[in-house]
């Protein structure tokens, strides 16, 4: 790889330019440069994590922040500003069925919910504070439309996917159970193995799992009797290589330099959204490190638009470089390639291609935005079973899957429960929040508030009691695509401090998506009595103020409170289809109306199922890189002038 100043970088005709630095971007580079083509790769935020003293500095910046959110690992920045969590903020509603939330930030929200999910603007993207979930898709999330008569479909199916999963999972570097994902379904080949060994189960999992396995609840809206089943989760950290991967010969993941990569096994620190200490989570600065020369990086460079060539293809893209991330100071440049990539994020590269005014003909860019609203449900486990080891290890190491399949997901969103490892710190803000109750000065009481507060001895049994007790199970819960929620821009109206256009979101949930909620509300409450556990989720306003994401769904003549949180899993504003008329890109991930342009990443997917979309995202990434070389191979193949050939007289010519 090589690092050039921007000047230099806009001096140059490239094969190929590739807009951000994620999983997506860092794929797609790594995959053309190792073929052979020159690719300039330019990431609007900065970089810096990926030296040690940089890294160290993220954090030093974590530890210092006071709330421990995705994005507390990252110092602010002016000139690339990211969404963040903390911008959301529920308010007393000024009168019934009004608006119950407020938003300053980068987004502009226009929607009658928020959109609570964030994402990174920096070197690695959002796969520098993500969790490291890499669950795949189950077949029947790509046929949605068809077999259960809600959302869209895919032009590809499971099966195409499956041997680009395995690259993906080797790139990125997978520790998991095979046989466990067989059984779900999401794994095909019968001798597949992850290039590393599962991570261990949690005390929770363990304790879960001996009152759980085999118990079946049923939900009340689609009527499924689930089979209770703990299980692991496939996960994008260190742990022990199997040497049973790749025919027996092992995994030995190395970059460019031939030396392993960097990072330990993981060893159970809690802070993996968003950073691991010792670097056991993996990340897109691991693709990056395998760039060879042929790959050229611009950090702090803020692609503004997409260029218009001859023919309806694209010549390449404009650009801002700036040198300092606490101002927008900032110099124009352009830079030409055959191929250009837009690997931004689902709604960067939406808010770019509008701007642009590319792939126009479908109308669809922007449309069908998508995550996974989660729900939270929290709850104390029985005294008498003593401490179940929360705040150890990654967020969530085993989960409850069979709520994810079946038909009743035509009646209600299908859903995956996540066992937390970290306590009540999502749900209430615990630990701190249960000091601040004990002390009598504020925080969720979770039953243990004294007024007066408690002080001495008292104060240390009681906070032992209790947080050593937590219990939170995070819901994820499919949102299928629809037009209504969208990405759109008003350059007039709404740009960031260097002067491109902001996003303006409209979000809300369909009634599939609130009958799935109430579902999972139903089972979360009966898990934690199949437990002995005492439930203290509670959804409903508190004082005339609003939980985030708060919402109502009528059941059985009943009011019931909800309310949910993004997860970061943005998706769908770049929809994959096989018509111009309908869709934003081919199965190639490459625009209808361009033949030289592709839009990469989540932002592409019709559906998303209940799995963590990461791994299905490379997965596309690796076949669209594919596809791409075979479009650079063709456009550079040789042409060959020959002659006219001799003419050869007709028969009755040579007699006459």
């Amino acid at each position: 790889m090589s690092v050039i100043p921007a000047s230099a970088a806009a001096r140059r005709h490239y094969d190929a330019i590739v807009v951000g630095a994620g999983w997506a971007g860092s794929l797609v580079a790594e995959q053309l440069g190792a073929r052979g083509w020159q690719v300039l790769v330019l990431e609007a935020g900065n970089g810096g994590t990926e030296t040690w003293p940089g890294y160290l500095d993220s954090l030093d910046t974590f530890y210092s922040a006071v709330a421990k959110v995705p994005n507390s690992a990252y110092r602010p920045n002016k000139a690339a500003p990211s969404p963040d969590v903390l911008d959301t903020a529920p308010i007393r509603p000024a009168e019934p069925g009004g608006k119950e939330f407020t938003s300053d930030g980068y987004f502009v929200q226009k929607g009658p919910l928020p959109y609570g999910t964030d994402y990174l603007r920096a070197l690695g993207g959002a796969g520098m504070h993500w969790l490291g979930a890499v669950p795949r898709m189950h077949p029947d999330d790509f046929a949605v439309r068809r077999d259960y008569g809600y959302g869209r479909d895919w032009p590809l199916t499971a099966a195409d996917l499956q041997p680009f999963y395995a690259r993906a999972e080797r790139a990125m570097g997978v520790a998991g159970d095979a046989a466990e994902q067989r059984g779900l379904g999401v794994v095909a080949d019968p001798a597949y193995v992850y290039p590393m060994h599962g991570i261990p189960r949690s005390y929770i999992d363990g304790y879960c799992a001996e009152r759980l396995d085999g118990e079946v609840v049923v939900e009340p809206v689609g009527g499924q009797a689930g089979e209770l089943k703990v299980t692991a989760l496939p996960q994008a950290r260190n742990s022990t290589p199997d040497p049973r991967y790749n025919g027996g010969e092992g995994f030995r993941p190395s970059g460019a330099s031939g030396l392993p990569n960097y990072g330990e096994r993981c060893v159970g620190n809690a802070s993996c959204v968003p950073i691991c200490p010792v670097q056991a989570k993996s990340s897109p600065l691991r693709v990056q490190e395998r760039f060879n020369g042929n790959v050229t990086l611009g950090t702090r460079c803020v692609v503004t638009r997409v260029l218009h060539g001859r023919g309806g293809t694209v010549r390449g893209v404009e650009y801002r470089s700036y040198g300092d991330p606490a101002t927008p100071v900032s110099e124009p440049y352009t830079a030409e390639a055959d191929v250009v990539v837009l690997a931004a994020h689902a709604i960067e590269n939406a808010r770019l291609m509008l701007f642009s005014e590319v792939a126009t003909t479908s109308g669809e860019v922007g449309r069908n935005l998508m995550d996974h609203p989660t729900m939270l449900a929290w709850a104390l486990s029985a005294e008498a079973d003593g401490p179940v080891g929360p705040y150890r290890g990654p967020g969530h190491t085993s989960g409850v899957e069979v709520f994810r399949f079946g038909p009743e997901r035509r009646d209600r969103a299908p859903f995956r429960i996540e066992l937390s490892n970290w306590g009540w710190s999502w749900a209430t803000g615990a630990p701190l929040s249960n000091v601040a109750a004990a002390l009598g000065v504020g925080g969720t009481p979770g039953g243990e508030v004294r007024p007066d507060g408690t002080f001495g001895p008292e104060l240390r049994r009681l906070l032992g009691s209790a947080i050593g007790r937590q219990l939170q199970l995070q819901i994820a819960i499919e949102q299928s695509a629809e037009a209504t929620n969208r990405v759109t821009i008003d350059p007039r109206r709404h740009r960031d401090p260097m002067g491109n256009p902001r996003p303006i979101i409209t979000y809300d949930l369909d009634g599939h998506v609130r009958d799935g909620m109430v579902a999972a509300h139903h089972v979360a409450g009966r898990i934690f009595g199949l437990l002995g556990a005492a439930d203290h989720t509670n959804y409903a306003p508190q004082n005339g103020v609003p939980p985030i994401g708060h919402l109502t769904r009528t059941f059985g003549g009943e009011e019931v409170h909800l309310a949910y949180r993004g997860a970061g899993h943005g998706a769908g504003t770049h929809i994959m289809g096989t018509a111009a008329t309908d869709s934003v890109v081919d199965s190639f991930q490459r625009t209808h109306d361009h033949p030289n342009l592709y839009a990469v990443g989540c932002g592409s997917m019709p559906s998303i199922g209940t799995s963590n979309p990461t791994v299905t995202m490379a997965a596309l990434a690796l076949r669209s890189a594919d596809h791409i070389d075979r479009h650079l191979a063709g456009l550079h193949r040789p042409v060959v002038v020959r002659p006219p050939a001799q003419r050869t007289p007709a028969p009755q010519e040579a007699t006459s």
